[in-house]
């Protein structure tokens, strides 16, 4: 590798309040010096992204204010023509650090980028593959595996039997939701946006039913019709009129994990969800929001990792990916979240490894 390294990267033109376009990105390029790197006596550590994920929540890091802003390290606000940095997976290059040497796999916070500078190193961890795809560990090994097994095994604490209800089902999140809760015991039904979602959710994965939103003209009517004895857990990305209407089915001492509210996302001005309260308090209904990086600590992502690879290599889980190819792709891949192009995991892969 030469001594200066042409780097690119995305970044937003400006903030972005509403749907994002793909106007609203450029690729930016930026020399690295290797040299000046190794010169170096701090603990740098240059990685080279080999999959980034694409999430959802970095639209609310791209506007001019969010509330969340505020909240994590993960989730502070974006500036314009700056890298994006977010979760992936990569191959150290040149390290100042003890703790990481050459050609290691790290997953972590990188950028969306071909290349990294990571000085914050705790936000850096060696990567045993295990001999799964790294494009597993952003997607049903990485965060939002997490944030299925956390929301619905350690937040809502399911029972055999009972009654479960995921919106946005065919999304990362979502499909592995409703396949713990098939490999659990339960019943489940879950949403989605087009015939051939729902087909995928019945047929591929398993659930026993599942249903098209856009063809509902009253969600609480809906839900009704697929859960005549009453939801126990609702496993909620999408907030707004279907939280109000999965809370009006729920039985006594039923539980909603609130893990995203895409819905307001994109929408500055529509109502907001406001289920009814007295449901909420004589049928002593928990709703809670929660965060994967609650349960990253070391025991519950071991208990996590080990429950999933278990029934990944038993052949008891699907793993759904849309796998985009190139820096290039990023903007059309995170534009795509937003008008329900894709199904299961949205990554990119940025170089091999």
């Amino acid at each position: 590798m030469g001594e200066i390294i042409s780097n690119k990267f995305v970044t937003i033109k400006h903030h972005i309040d509403g749907a994002p376009k793909e106007e609203d990105f450029e690729l930016i390029t930026a020399n690295i010096s290797i040299s000046s790197i190794e010169a170096d006596s701090s603990n740098f550590v240059l990685v080279k992204c080999l999959h980034v994920s694409i999430d959802p929540y970095q639209l609310n890091r791209m506007k001019e204010y969010s509330p969340s802003q505020n909240s994590i390290y993960q989730a502070n606000k974006l500036v314009p023509g700056k890298p994006i940095n977010g979760a992936g997976i990569g191959k150290v290059m040149v390290s100042r650090h003890p703790e990481f040497q050459k050609d290691d796999i790290v997953s972590g916070m990188l950028s969306w980028a071909n290349y990294v500078m990571v000085e914050d190193v705790k936000l850096l961890k060696k990567l045993d593959p295990m001999g799964f795809p790294l494009s597993y560990h952003v997607g049903i090994l990485g965060a939002c595996g997490l944030a299925a097994y956390a929301g619905f095994i350690s937040l809502s604490k399911p029972k055999k039997g009972e009654r479960v209800f995921v919106s946005t089902a065919s999304g990362a999140v979502g499909n592995i939701v409703g396949q713990y809760a098939k490999l659990l015991g339960c019943y489940v039904v879950g949403c989605a946006g087009t015939p051939e979602k729902v087909a995928l959710l019945k047929e591929k994965l398993g659930f026993d039913d599942a249903f098209n939103y856009k063809e509902e003209s009253d969600f609480n009517l809906a839900l009704k019709r697929y859960f005549p004895e009453g939801i126990d857990i609702y496993f909620d990305n999408v907030g707004g009129e279907m939280l109000e209407a999965a809370v009006a089915n729920m039985n006594t001492f039923g539980r909603v994990a609130v893990c995203g509210v895409i819905s307001q996302y994109t929408d500055l001005t529509g109502r907001r969800a406001a289920p009814d309260m007295i449901n909420v308090i004589y049928k002593r209904i928990i709703i809670q929001g929660f965060l994967a990086t609650d349960y990253r600590d070391e025991q519950n992502f071991a208990d996590f990792v080990s429950t999933t690879t278990s029934y990944l290599r038993a052949g008891q889980m699907q793993v759904l990916e849309d796998i985009s190819f190139g820096l290039e792709s990023i903007p059309s891949a995170f534009v795509g979240l937003f008008c329900g192009r894709n199904i299961g995991k949205t990554s990119v892969q940025i170089a091999e490894d």
